[in-house]
């Protein structure tokens, strides 16, 4: 009988974690192996200590991602944080609002009901999510960040069909990270164009994964506590090799979880805004 080795590599998937995890000869548009991402950038002035901070310390920043949602940024708010990233040559990834946590619903909260994650409830929050995104593209974003999978369905064949840029990013939350080569698969065969993968994989499972994308991998060098709060940051130069190109991206442990986040707490979005770009200079001290 056919075994399951056989039948994934007929479907052109890794048949096992390779023991000697091989390195990724692929690589961004621009040949870079990787990129630096600060995550969880809620507004605009959070944006300008990024840029601040980054000059400061002589950090690289290619992208920043918003975790809040679409929904809680006004339309002068947008539009600035994308004339910053245009003038800055930075990457502004906004999150798409609606999701099971900010709804009525209470299974999300238990402790089985976690695994639904950021999910979209009933199809008016799966309009809901597209409103968020059409306005959004409408201010000028270019990179959105989905946690649902219909929702990345549909995105994905909005941008075949024409109602989409053809050239929008779609970035997949860690809410809805995949943990097998089929699994991301799935997801980039959806329309992901750049995939958070878990923070809690051995090298040989990143690199079994990479050999199945051509997708840039997002990875949380530093996971925030809701997440496992790892600190990986010796074997960021293993994970450079095995999966480029990545996405090198630098939650806080010991912080608190600001969504949704607003004025009242911007101070502190933004102090914690400021230590994860300082997280990443450490981060190229590691790479050295």
């Amino acid at each position: 009988m056919i075994n399951a080795k056989a039948i994934l590599s007929r479907q052109g998937l890794p048949p096992e974690d390779p023991a000697l995890a091989p390195s990724s000869a692929k690589r961004f548009a621009d040949s870079s192996p990787w990129k630096i991402e600060i995550p969880s950038t809620e507004s605009p002035r959070a944006l300008r200590a990024v840029i601040e901070e980054a000059a400061a310390r002589r950090v690289p920043v290619h992208r920043v991602s918003q975790g809040s949602g679409i929904m809680l940024l006004t339309d002068a708010e947008i539009i600035e944080m994308v004339e910053l990233g245009r003038a800055h040559d930075i990457e502004v990834n906004l999150f798409v609002g609606p999701r099971a946590t900010f709804d009525v619903g209470a299974q999300v909260f238990s402790p089985a009901g976690r695994t639904l994650g950021l999910s979209l409830r009933g199809a008016n929050q799966l309009g809901y999510a597209l409103e968020d995104v059409l306005r959004s593209v409408r201010l000028g974003v270019k990179s959105i960040l989905v946690s649902d999978l219909g929702n990345l369905m549909v995105m994905g064949k909005a941008k075949q069909q024409g109602d989409l840029p053809a050239d929008l990013i779609i970035k997949t939350s860690v809410m809805m990270a995949p943990c097998n080569p089929a699994s991301a698969r799935l997801i980039e065969d959806l329309g992901a164009t750049t995939i958070n993968i878990p923070s809690d994989l051995s090298i040989s499972q990143i690199a079994a994964i990479r050999q199945a994308i051509d997708a840039p991998i997002d990875f949380y060098v530093e996971a925030p506590d809701n997440i496992g709060g790892f600190l990986r940051y010796y074997e960021i130069p293993e994970l450079i090799r095995v999966a480029a190109p990545i996405y090198l991206k630098f939650g806080l442990r010991n912080s608190p979880d600001i969504y949704p986040c607003g004025t009242h707490i911007e101070n502190t979005a933004i102090a914690l805004t400021r230590e994860r770009v300082r997280r990443a200079e450490m981060a190229l001290g590691f790479m050295a």
